[in-house]
């Protein structure tokens, strides 16, 4: 019930607030050009085809001045053959040379650059889509959305091209989608939803085509136009090999040197234009990155993101409502030991695509036997059906089997979304219940549920959250950051746009915003944490500041080691911080990020700064450091944690690039750096050359404790 007295008192503002209405531009369609002759992907936009297509202007700013016409002419139009899917874009500037073009890599930072974006939802459910960005490098950005946008797995690689190409008029781009790469329903007469976004980072200008409103954001297929003209296509059918190989060795201290060397497989089957099966023989990650070293000073788990290519291609089909905190699946516990070493995957089938109004997900994975730990399957299954405009229901099945035991989460979920309410306002309800069941545990079933509202909005934002996990929900193939509690939690933000501040873009206020845990047997205090913001803003030139006063509160049932030989007792404690942040503008080649939180901490003190600076010497080279520092102290002792981390990004060109990163903390003494070379010689082709380097920094000189040294050909064949 105090949740929902929390959704009363929101209601009255939202009630009063003041009410637009979807913005359209008209024209909303734009229709594709059939073309007999491959288009020559240069950038040059001059055979004439695209002079015959019809091309759309129609441009409106989101930002910095809602509703004003664009200050540069954009042009856009789209050409297919029965092959692919071409989007020619002319990106016309009075002042082509303060053109901001930083970034050439793969999956590069779009936000510091001019860009431009196009969503295209194959389906025309106004619910998903795929989005690509490009910059006047030719850099290319790739990611699925679901859920009208509340999903963005930027994570995947589709298989595609761009190039581009600068001039004193301006910049353009030609755009090559293989129609393989996208799912659609087999028509005869296609009608996609389509919108283009184009980035000028000078001036932070934000244009686009369809739905400007402030309240909307290219993601939200929902307010798309529309792609017509897309005729008499063949029925796409796929198979797509990448095998692969890998050579290198490894040097460890204690196992002395090793050569490794392994093949393996991915076969994609295309079984339906929309349904797509994946195989995998012998999998490895070789190539992945490090993960970033983090240090607990908390009593809860640290959540690691996925970076495995094999899982991160269809994460955003296994989402599940219960958020964050409570995951029936994370796929990070497959393949990897609590150690987070690796455990080897021998096999793995995978089947995704969506028919109709009925999303469906699903994997299996088998794990081999290593050291203490059996050989395991890893099993898990989605669906979910479209219901109304923009809202679904859905089903999820996650196991774990092993000799003698199994382990096994299922549950429901529901969405309610809309972008209609008070005119053109988004608002989602929603929840979701799941039931763990362990076979060899005293109590063999535990629950875990989730009611949420959401009203991301410009002027006011909110949101409440309703969370429990009890004492005996086990997700063993997921991820549960505390155990036995119930979360109650409201934010509250007020973001106005005051036209008598000429150098404000956006003041931010928050009056309240709090997560409050309590113990799901006892129903006594687990955790409190609150935030007031007096003042937050960003500024029209990009900088950004944020003030903030927080309560917090911990009721410790057990003695908590926070440090080597430091010991919090058990008790109840309350506690008030204090923390600034601050930017600069990241469309600079020098900016920066600072944020410092001070305050008490238990019985004593604790400061807590992190710095991060990025230099972006030019296109090719970019230079970055994170500093964070944590000095405590407590009347049981005084220690200081300090954590180093440092970047170079280097790139000759949009298919060929590659990174050195190097960390070190004085809490594990152990410095890891790692570099990571990535060229593309064709799209969906990859050659890495990867080396892993430690160091225990515990002793007087840097010690070397292990060198690895791979290299690993992914190759594409289609047939």
């Amino acid at each position: 019930m105090k949740i929902f007295r929390v959704i009363s008192i929101f209601l009255i503002p939202v009630l009063f607030a003041k009410i637009s209405y979807a913005q359209k531009s008209h024209q909303n369609e734009i229709r594709a050009l059939r073309i007999n002759q491959p288009v020559i992907l240069n950038g040059y936009l001059s055979e004439r085809a695209w002079q015959n297509a019809k091309h759309i202007s129609n441009f409106t700013q989101r930002e910095l001045y809602e509703g004003k016409p664009a200050t540069e002419r954009t042009e856009v139009a789209v050409l297919y053959d029965n092959r692919n899917l071409y989007i020619g874009v002319w990106c016309f500037d009075d002042e082509s040379g303060k053109i901001a073009a930083q970034k050439m890599k793969r999956d590069f930072n779009y936000g510091s650059d001019d860009n431009f974006k196009f969503i295209v939802d194959t389906y025309n459910d106004k619910r998903n889509g795929y989005l690509f960005v490009t910059n006047p490098n030719g850099a290319r950005f790739d990611a699925l959305i679901q859920d009208n946008g509340n999903s963005v797995n930027k994570a995947w690689d589709g298989v595609w091209n761009v190039k581009t190409k600068i001039t004193d008029k301006g910049w353009f781009a030609e755009f090559e989608i293989p129609f393989s790469t996208l799912k659609f329903n087999t028509k005869n007469n296609q009608i996609w939803g389509i919108n283009f976004e184009r980035n000028i980072r000078r001036k932070r200008e934000q244009d686009l085509w369809q739905g400007w409103s402030r309240d909307s954001e290219i993601e939200q297929v929902s307010r798309a136009g529309k792609l017509t003209g897309i005729e008499g296509l063949s029925e796409v059918t796929l198979i797509e090999l990448k095998p692969y190989g890998i050579a290198g060795v490894e040097n460890n201290e204690n196992a002395g040197k090793n050569l490794n060397y392994n093949i393996g497989t991915d076969i994609n089957y295309l079984i339906t234009p929309t349904m797509k099966l994946n195989l995998s023989v012998n999998t490895d990650f070789a190539q992945v990155e490090s993960d970033q070293q983090q240090v607990n000073l908390t009593r809860f788990s640290l959540f690691y993101p996925e970076k495995r290519e094999f899982f991160l291609e269809g994460q955003d089909y296994f989402n599940f409502g219960l958020g964050h905190s409570i995951r029936p699946f994370y796929s990070r516990r497959i393949g990897l030991a609590p150690d987070r070493s690796k455990i080897p995957i021998i096999a793995g089938a995978r089947l995704l695509g969506k028919t109709g109004n009925t999303t469906l997900g699903g994997m299996s994975i088998q794990t081999a036997k290593q050291d203490s730990i059996p050989s395991t399957n890893y099993t898990v299954l989605r669906w979910k059906q479209d219901v109304f405009e923009q809202s679904n229901i859905g089903l999820i099945g996650v196991s774990k089997i092993e000799p003698g035991r199994q382990n096994a989460v299922y549950g429901a979920d529901f969405l309610y979304s809309t972008s209609k309410i008070f005119g053109d306002k988004n608002l989602s309800v929603g929840g979701a219940v799941a039931q763990s069941y362990t076979s060899d545990a005293f109590n063999k079933t535990g629950l875990a549920s989730r009611l949420f509202v959401d009203y991301p909005n410009d002027l006011i934002e909110f949101s409440a959250v309703w969370d429990r996990a009890s004492a005996d929900f086990n997700p063993e193939t997921g991820f549960l950051r505390r155990t036995n509690y119930q979360m109650y939690n409201a934010d509250f933000r007020i973001k106005p746009r005051p036209k008598f501040l000429p150098w404000i873009q956006r003041l931010v206020f928050k009056p309240f915003d709090f997560n409050y845990y309590v113990d799901d047997k006892t129903h006594k205090l687990q955790s409190l944490w609150t935030e007031f913001r007096p003042l937050g803003f960003t500024t029209k030139s990009g900088e950004f500041f944020e003030s903030n006063i927080q309560r917090r509160a911990e009721n410790l049932t057990e003695d908590f080691e926070i440090h080597d030989g430091i010991v919090i007792n058990k008790g109840e404690y309350w506690f008030t911080r204090y923390e600034l942040q601050f930017a600069t503008f990241k469309g600079r080649p020098v900016y920066g990020f600072f944020f410092v939180n001070w305050g008490d901490f238990y019985t004593g003190k604790r400061t807590e700064w992190f710095i991060r600076s990025v230099f972006q010497i030019n296109k090719y080279i970019s230079v970055s450091s994170d500093f964070t520092q944590n000095f405590i102290t407590l009347p049981q002792g005084t220690f200081t944690v300090n954590e180093f981390g440092g970047r170079v990004d280097i790139a000759l060109n949009p298919d060929l690039f590659g990174s050195i990163f190097g960390q070190w903390n004085n809490d594990d003494n152990e410095a890891l750096l790692n570099f990571r070379l990535n060229w593309i010689p064709t799209p969906g082709t990859n050659f890495y050359f990867v080396v892993n380097q430690s160091f225990d920094t515990n002793v007087r000189g840097w010690h070397s404790t292990n060198t690895t040294v791979l290299t690993k050909l992914i190759w594409r064949f289609v047939i």
